[in-house]
């Protein structure tokens, strides 16, 4: 273990799910971390330092990028992991509602890794910045028109990013999961008028027979931080269980 001791690591979101399964792992690899949420995270790790935030507001990321540069004095790696959804077609979604998944999911996603971008590239040794995309960003999951959109903006701003710095030593990849064991699955199942027979349905038709777990995509994040992935930039990995890789006529 330890493929990232002492390694400046932020991640965004990490108070449940996918962010926290990330942050957990990553101390377990001996990470310094820095997490930034709304609330604050309860299983990240010993030592782990937590500066509440609001992604969608610039002065709030740059506090939090600042906040790991003062603990650590520099920045190795970001995980964007910070994310909302809003369960409606573009018809029944509100003026407010798209402004808070763009402001979240895309906008914070930019507000932090301008941020880090300008750490990095003034420290002089580059970093890793990890973006968790989604499967729907390329593949529409039915009635969540605006959080498809905003993934969709993720995995462009992904690919600007390694293109526009990778001379500065930065990497930046997405990662897109399918469909993960999260509170966030859970609110798409229950738009079903039987969510446990949709969860059924859902796992019937993945290749691998089963939802995906958020420690899936931690592992996933722990190679795109550490030195095994550097030539890894600008792509988006994949991480559904095999579903979107199957023809949709059975």
């Amino acid at each position: 273990m330890g493929q990232l001791k002492d390694l400046s690591i932020v991640v965004t979101g990490a108070s449940s799910g996918i962010g926290e399964s990330i942050a957990r792992r990553f101390w377990e690899e001996g990470a310094r971390l820095t997490l930034g949420s709304r609330h604050e995270p309860e299983h990240a790790g010993a030592g782990a330092r937590w500066v509440q935030t609001d992604v969608s507001d610039p002065v709030a990321a740059q506090a939090l990028i600042d906040s790991a540069v003062e603990a650590n004095g520099r920045l190795d790696v970001l995980v964007n992991n910070a994310g909302v959804q809003i369960e409606k077609s573009i018809a029944d979604t509100s003026d407010d509602e798209f402004d808070l998944v763009m402001g979240v999911n895309v906008k914070g996603v930019f507000n932090c890794a301008r941020a880090a971008v300008r750490q990095m590239r003034e420290q002089g040794n580059g970093g890793s910045i990890i973006n968790i995309g989604s499967i729907a960003g390329n593949n529409a999951d039915h009635g969540m028109a605006v959080y498809n959109a905003s993934k969709g903006a993720v995995h462009a701003l992904t690919r600007a990013i390694a293109t526009d710095h990778g001379r500065d030593g930065i990497r930046c990849n997405s990662i897109a999961p399918g469909w993960i064991a999260t509170a966030l699955a859970d609110a798409a199942f229950d738009l079903a008028d039987d969510p446990d027979a949709a969860r059924d349905a859902a796992i019937s038709k993945h290749p691998v027979g089963r939802l995906g777990l958020p420690e899936d995509i931690a592992n996933l994040a722990v190679w795109l931080a550490g030195s095994e992935s550097t030539f890894a930039s600008g792509s988006v990995f994949t991480v559904d269980g095999g579903l979107t890789a199957q023809s949709p006529i059975g």
